[in-house]
């Protein structure tokens, strides 16, 4: 019987606790995981591999990195879910979705979550978007 490989998710936040955080708990539920702290970081990780999934902040060095990082992604491997978190909802007010083709045309994302969110609901999206 063939052992089917491992899922790669790519982690990408400057928030280093945050990071280990969501390291351990996404490698608790089975997958392989990359992690940058940095949007250059990220940017090099993207050219030279292929996640299953990414979950990108959203304001790291500039406020706008993780679209950009989504934007990059979607480019370069349009069928790789993205999943934006941030807690710019609860810092500035601000909302943002991917519920419309409008919305996730230009956020180039799959989902938008709040930081915070629990590792058991994180583990269904995921496994929602890569169809496991």
């Amino acid at each position: 019987m063939l052992k089917q490989e491992k899922k790669t998710i790519l982690i990408v936040d400057d928030d280093v606790d945050y990071l280990f955080q969501m390291r351990e708990g996404i490698r608790d539920m089975g997958f392989d995981v990359i992690t940058a702290g940095t949007q250059k970081e990220a940017e090099d990780i993207i050219e030279r591999t292929r996640p299953d999934l990414a979950i990108l902040d959203l304001m790291m060095e500039n406020q706008d990195t993780g679209f950009i990082l989504g934007h990059r992604i979607k480019t370069k491997y349009p069928d790789v879910p993205v999943i934006i978190v941030s807690a710019v909802t609860a810092e500035t007010g601000m909302l943002f979705d991917v519920t419309t083709e409008e919305e996730r045309d230009w956020i180039k994302a799959d989902l938008f979550l709040d930081k915070g969110i629990r590792m058991d609901q994180l583990h269904r999206e995921i496994k929602k978007l890569l169809k496991l």
